[in-house]
């Protein structure tokens, strides 16, 4: 079972670092904030109908399964919209670093309150963790060029994108296992809802049509984000959380950063070369 789940999330990170790049390379290309967003929970909630085998378990299910979808949708629209909002204020690079840090949520949560205990080696690693992602987020002149840091914001950002990121965990302690692929369909289904609104009331002060482009951008993006979660909540029914997502979230950083290099000829400040080898070392500590 358990060699299964690190297949599992092995998947769930190459799915996540193919999604991350996408988005990088269409980011310039697109002219409004939501349509490849709604492009690509159309896509994700597209496929996840196809793949229910029983159509009918849709509407029968458990009201925990619409319960989670429902609430685990609106915050992925959430934590989209705060973290729109701190990039405003607060700048690209601090917002990233704080959404990062996000994972400490579903971490202290299946911690303090789901009974889950990481050993000695394994804190060290977490909290050697937590002090890589900011190093290597983390740029001398963000602060500088920021007019003013609203810390207020930036914990927003990292509490709804944390939640978001939770719901997959708290589905997994009280979902039922056979309805995995409808709480899926369920949670983009209401995030494709909520983005649909979001993007006509965008265009209409644009005073611009959707975009065809923008939305086959978003199907592009859909196919790899709708098996990342589908392989992340495998990987929670065999694995602690407290190794899932440290592991789900670096992997998917170290695969970006090692192909940006490749592909976009990127070059590592020294900072974050030091935060990558923190990170890899942290890994090693959490799989002790």
């Amino acid at each position: 079972m358990a060699a299964f789940s690190w297949l599992y999330l092995s998947a769930a990170s190459l799915c996540s670092a193919s999604l991350s790049l996408l988005m990088r390379f269409f980011s310039s290309a697109k002219k409004s904030r939501y349509e490849m967003i709604l492009g690509n929970y159309l896509t994700c909630s597209f496929v996840g109908f196809l793949l229910i085998n029983d159509k009918a378990l849709i509407f029968h299910s458990h009201p925990s399964t619409y319960l989670c979808g429902l609430i685990g949708g609106i915050l992925f629209v959430l934590s989209l919209l705060c973290m729109q909002h701190s990039i405003e204020t607060d700048g690209a690079i601090l917002t990233s670093a704080f959404s990062k840090l996000g994972l400490l949520v579903p971490l202290l949560l299946s911690i303090v309150v789901f009974g889950e205990k990481p050993a000695l080696t394994q804190a060290i690693g977490l909290c050697t963790l937590i002090a890589a992602i900011f190093i290597f987020s983390y740029e001398q002149n963000s602060i500088k060029d920021s007019r003013k840091i609203h810390l207020f914001f930036l914990l927003i950002v990292l509490l709804t994108g944390g939640a978001a990121d939770a719901m997959a965990k708290v589905y997994d302690i009280i979902g039922i296992r056979n309805e995995d692929s409808v709480y899926i369909l369920l949670v983009f289904f209401f995030a494709s809802i909520l983005t649909f609104f979001l993007s006509e009331k965008e265009l209409k002060q644009i005073k611009q049509k959707h975009s065809l482009r923008d939305l086959a951008y978003g199907i592009l993006i859909g196919t790899p984000n709708y098996f990342s979660s589908v392989f992340l909540l495998k990987a929670l029914n065999g694995l602690p959380a407290f190794i899932v997502y440290p592991v789900f979230s670096c992997s998917a950083v170290i695969i970006v950063t090692l192909l940006s290099l490749f592909f976009f000829h990127e070059v590592l400040s020294r900072r974050q070369l030091a935060g990558l080898i923190l990170i890899l070392v942290s890994l090693a500590l959490l799989n002790l």
